[in-house]
């Protein structure tokens, strides 16, 4: 028989959380994509696991860290009335297990004072390659099934090559982060019916690369409810965290007609909440499956007035491309000043209050001109009329979308190149007529464009397929001063 625990076990996990991560290097931490979760969140989180079948429970927490989620889940479960769970607990740093062994053992005896039966398994090993491993049938085992999985899985980009990498494109997945690769894994894991509930970044709603991640996840499973936070700071608030957070819980075999939605300054704040149709967060006609969320009612009459613009940027004729200069493919051709015989290099740091002012010649060692040759032709275009827009926008912008019309008057010369930081509209490899990129960089500029981007960007990253899943005002409206706003509006 256990000996008693006093404390909740939220509790006790939440001083074992600050006592680990003082003694834990910020570089190691970083290394693995560390961010242990507060108890705050973790009871947040910990609350989305409902439909579960309350006899008995399977549940999973990978990457458990030092059991904050799990220790959040068994006081959840305990107030449902549950009878039995049996938790598995994955944990690849070995210098966690002692302290997520001790949150098992203290869970199992606060649990079982409180009429709940808690058996845990601690596995120490790598989830991905296991998980994965199985669902290919390498390792001669079935995939585990679990009703209820609670995550907040690790944030780390993945190299090609990696082994996790390497794992998931066996099973027919390419990611680029390890979350989404958690994500993934959890999705198939789940028994029909179960829930999945984790705070992760919201950089997988939007984007070319994620693409592949939000059809395998969203084949799987349907979004039953969204948390947001108005702050970026408040999650992570100890550990420097700026990226933006959602906390998601997702029904495998789902498709559920709405949608609950919840919106807080932090973690232990009441929210606000509403009901949106699930088809507001991703759309059924959406080839790329963005994950959409309106935090407010105007977010939705955004939504609704984007939809409703007559043209894509098909019908305009125009097309949006990530400039092609690569700065480090290209060192040879760099020029730090403008020379005879080297045309204009715009770069990020040329855009500036919706004006190109080239060259820039108070930043020291950046390039403003690319010299001309054979080798570097297929970088060059004609220098026409342009529409630029950042791909990295700093956090104290006040737009997410950087739009600035660039013209021959603002760099003159034949030719003209395009930094890779840059998304450039053209047509067909040519200029735009001057009235219609006037209209679109105003367009682009706009509070209702920035609006609805920030509901599926979550990052401070514009690219080139956020820009394409835009709609536009007409051609018409586009080349009047000022229909373009009045159409949007």
């Amino acid at each position: 028989m256990g000996a008693v625990v006093q404390d909740r076990p939220t509790e006790v996990a939440e001083r074992r959380r600050h006592d680990v991560a003082s003694l834990l290097d910020p570089s190691d931490r970083a290394a693995l994509g560390q961010f242990f979760t507060p108890s705050p969140a973790a009871r947040l989180i910990a609350s989305m696991l409902t439909g579960c079948d309350t006899h008995r429970v399977r549940l999973l927490d990978p990457g458990a860290g030092v059991g904050s989620l799990t220790a959040a889940a068994v006081e959840h479960f305990i107030q449902l009335g549950a009878r039995e769970l049996d938790v598995v607990a994955w944990e690849v740093d070995e210098r966690l297990h002692p302290p997520l062994r001790a949150t098992l053992e203290e869970c199992a005896a606060w649990a079982g004072d409180q009429g709940l039966s808690m058996r845990w398994d601690l596995r120490e090993g790598d989830y991905i390659e296991a998980t994965a491993g199985a669902l290919a049938g390498e390792l001669g085992t079935e995939l585990e099934r679990f009703d209820a999985i609670v995550m907040n899985p690790p944030y780390r980009k993945v190299k090609g090559g990696a082994p996790e990498r390497r794992a998931l494109e066996r099973v027919g997945l390419p990611i680029t982060n390890l979350y989404t690769a958690f994500l993934a894994l959890a999705a198939t894991q789940l028994d029909p019916a179960g829930v999945l509930a984790a705070i992760t970044p919201r950089s997988f709603a939007s984007g070319r690369y994620s693409a592949p991640f939000r059809h395998f996840f969203f084949n799987r499973v349907g979004i039953e409810r969204l948390h947001l936070f108005e702050s970026r700071a408040q999650v992570f608030a100890d550990a420097g965290v700026l990226q933006e957070n959602v906390i998601l819980s997702a029904r495998r075999g789902a498709r559920p007609r709405k949608v609950r939605l919840s919106l807080s300054h932090g973690a232990g704040d009441t929210p606000r909440v509403r009901q949106v149709p699930a088809e507001e967060i991703v759309r059924p006609d959406d080839p790329q499956r963005f994950l959409r969320i309106p935090g407010e009612e105007e977010d939705t009459e955004v939504a609704e007035a984007m939809a409703a613009l007559p043209t894509s940027m098909a019908d305009l004729g125009i097309a949006v491309s990530t400039g092609k200069v690569v700065e480090f493919r290209a060192r040879d051709h760099l020029r730090a000043t403008p020379e005879p015989g080297a045309a204009p290099l715009i770069r990020p740091n040329h855009l500036k209050h919706g004006e190109i002012r080239w060259p820039d010649t108070g930043r020291r060692g950046k390039p403003n001109a690319l010299a001309i040759d054979p080798a570097s032709e297929k970088l060059l275009l004609p220098n026409e009329t342009y529409v630029l827009v950042k791909r990295l926008t700093a956090k104290e912008e006040p737009r997410r979308v950087c739009a600035a019309v660039c013209d021959p008057s603002a760099a003159p010369g034949e030719l003209i190149a395009f930094e890779n930081h840059l998304n450039v509209f053209h047509c067909d490899g040519r200029g735009l007529t001057a009235d219609l990129a006037h209209g679109l960089a105003a367009y682009l500029n706009s509070s209702f464009v920035d609006r609805y981007v920030r509901q599926f960007n979550g990052h401070t990253q514009i690219n080139a397929t956020d820009l394409r899943h835009l709609r536009y005002p007409s051609a018409k409206s586009l080349c009047d001063p000022n229909g373009a706003l009045q159409e949007a509006a």
